[in-house]
């Protein structure tokens, strides 16, 4: 068989044993394979329990957070269920008590109509006692419908005296008005501001009780012409003091309303009469606020996006503008100057630098030969309307000096003088006692049209002197001039040092404003005591409103006091100088002569 198969036998052997030697490396290869399969497939089970069992732990600890929540929730329906039960029970106490006053008052009125109507019966009896019982409703309401007719003209007869005297009123004022013309008094009108929020911020004062007194509002309006002060010390009774004014303006009045009692003598500048307002009161009282409307504080001008919030000086450039536009083309034009007096020196606030810039440059003031009071050099701006007067006033005031103090947080350091020069054009040939009437204007206006300088509508922004301001211009031999002026002033705030906190070179400032406020007192003084020598030059504020103050002009003095207790003794003080100020009797005040023709023209 080995012949056969041709086989070597050691190779048979060798064949056999290499087969079982692949034969046991698989068996081992399997058998570790399965054991790594085993070991992977215990991982992987153990693997699953624990993410079964993460699992598990997160579903128990959402339940828990879900059981938690739902108590919170059960116990807050809960308290909701309550709190509703209880409003509903007061919501129906309050319905049925209301429903059972209604049902009282209607009870009352029921028995109140019956006993009425029983006593009109009887009343009925007694003056008609033949009359049938019948008739004696009807009767009744018969004399109702009588009482009824009569109340109607009672009304209407109080309306109609309401009215006349009204009117009456008016007319009194009106004559009151012509009178202080007569005598050339100093019109005063008072104006009590609100309450605000810094009267009860620093400074308050405490009283004994440890209550605040600095809220108390002793300062009222008891009518139109009235101001009612209620006076207190301690361990005193109260002293009511009435001042009595021109016009008094209660803290609900508006700028509107301020401004319509100013307004008929902005006419008056037209008609030939130098005019001056100034606005007086201690630190603030609101005088800025009447005079120029609400600032804003990031550049201190004042804001026009509220027509309604508007002050006087706006107010009074717009309406001039408004009067000039009736008038004929060309034969008005408007200068304005804007100056400050801060620690008794004047400082012009228009003035420019060689690149055209605005500051404050310091002036004099100086009485000229006919006794007027001038200040040379001073920049005059032409304006044409009133944007551009608001404009220059704005830059004015970016340049005014303000301090803070403890009463009032932006206040005015100095006196601010806002001066409107009017120009007026009139023809020497035409002009006439009639000079306003249609005619006249026409030929004026052409006049006008011919021989008005130029170089004044040109040269309109160019800063200048008064003697070389276009309003100093040589008229034609056919061509006058006429100036009147304009003056609108915001005094600085009387202060108590003591109450303002004010030190250093603040404390200085309030020494020269209290000074100078004190010598236009003495002025007035003077005036109304008709003294032979007037004190105009101890201050350069009563210098440079001599002339206004002194009777070239029509005045307003617009008080402003706060109704606060804490501010008592500085409202007595400013009521005391308006009282003072009334006064005055100047003399009537003299009109700028216009150009008449002679008779032999």
């Amino acid at each position: 068989m080995r012949a056969r198969s041709g086989l070597d036998p050691g190779s048979v052997w060798a064949q056999r044993l290499g087969q079982l030697e692949r034969r046991l490396r698989y068996q081992g290869l399997a058998g570790r394979s399965t054991n790594e399969v085993l070991q992977l497939y215990s991982a992987h089970g153990q693997q699953q329990k624990l993410q079964r069992s993460s699992v598990v732990t997160q579903l128990h600890g959402a339940i828990k957070r879900l059981k938690q929540d739902l108590k919170s929730l059960r116990s807050f329906a809960l308290e909701l269920s309550k709190d509703f039960q209880r409003q509903s029970k007061t919501y129906l106490y309050q319905v049925l008590t209301a429903v059972q006053g209604i049902q009282l008052q209607n009870e009352a009125m029921q028995r109140h109509f019956l006993s009425g109507v029983e006593k009109r019966k009887n009343w009925v009896r007694r003056l008609f006692p033949t009359l049938p019982v019948c008739w004696h409703l009807r009767a009744v309401l018969l004399l109702e419908k009588v009482f009824q007719i009569k109340a109607f003209d009672l009304e209407q007869s109080l309306q109609e005296v309401t009215e006349r005297y009204e009117k009456e009123k008016q007319r009194r004022r009106a004559l009151h008005n012509t009178l202080v013309e007569l005598r050339g008094n100093i019109r005063v009108h008072c104006r009590i501001r609100p309450l605000l929020p810094f009267d009860t911020a620093a400074g308050h004062s405490v009283s004994q009780d440890g209550q605040r007194n600095s809220s108390e509002k002793v300062a009222y309006a008891a009518d139109d012409e009235t101001v009612l002060v209620k006076c207190s010390r301690p361990s005193h009774a109260s002293i009511n003091k009435t001042f009595q004014f021109e016009r008094v303006y209660s803290p609900s009045e508006s700028q509107d309303t301020v401004f319509a009692d100013v307004a008929p003598l902005l006419t008056s500048l037209l008609d030939g009469y130098n005019v001056c307002i100034m606005a007086y009161g201690q630190t603030g009282s609101g005088k800025t606020y009447t005079m120029l409307g609400p600032q804003l504080e990031e550049n201190f001008a004042y804001c026009i996006e509220d027509a309604s919030e508007l002050g006087i000086i706006p107010r009074a450039t717009q309406e001039v503008f408004r009067l000039i536009s009736e008038k004929p083309p060309g034969s008005y034009w408007v200068e304005v100057s804007v100056v400050e007096v801060y620690n008794n020196e004047i400082f012009d606030l228009l003035a420019k630098d060689s690149c055209g810039k605005v500051f404050g440059v310091k002036r004099d003031v100086v009485t000229t030969r006919e006794g007027k009071s001038d200040v040379p050099l001073l920049t005059y701006e032409t304006v044409e309307n009133a944007s551009e007067f608001l404009h220059l006033v704005n830059k004015g005031l970016q340049l005014r000096v303000r301090h803070p103090t403890l009463v009032h947080a932006h206040s005015s350091r100095s006196h601010l003088v806002v001066t409107l020069t009017i120009t007026t054009i009139v023809s020497g040939d035409n002009f006439g006692t009639s000079w306003e009437d249609e005619q006249t204007s026409q030929r004026l206006n052409k006049e006008v049209s011919c021989t008005f300088p130029q170089k004044m509508r040109e040269n309109k922004s160019t800063s200048s002197s008064r003697a070389s301001s276009p309003a100093q211009i040589e008229a034609t031999e056919k061509m006058k001039q006429v100036k009147t002026r304009l003056q609108l002033v915001d005094l600085a705030g009387s202060e108590c040092v003591g109450m303002s906190g004010v030190t250093g070179a603040a404390l200085r400032e309030t020494s020269f404003i209290n000074r100078s406020l004190s010598a236009l007192a003495d002025v007035l003084g003077a005036i109304a005591e008709q003294r032979s020598h007037v004190p105009y030059r101890n201050s350069k504020l009563t210098h440079l409103l001599q002339d206004s103050v002194g009777g070239d002009a029509k005045l307003l003095v617009m008080l402003c006091i706060s109704p606060d207790q804490k501010y008592l003794t500085e409202s007595m003080q400013s009521l005391g100088f308006g009282t003072r100020a009334r006064q005055v009797q100047r003399g009537q005040v003299k009109k700028k002569s216009f150009p008449v023709p002679s008779k032999a023209k």
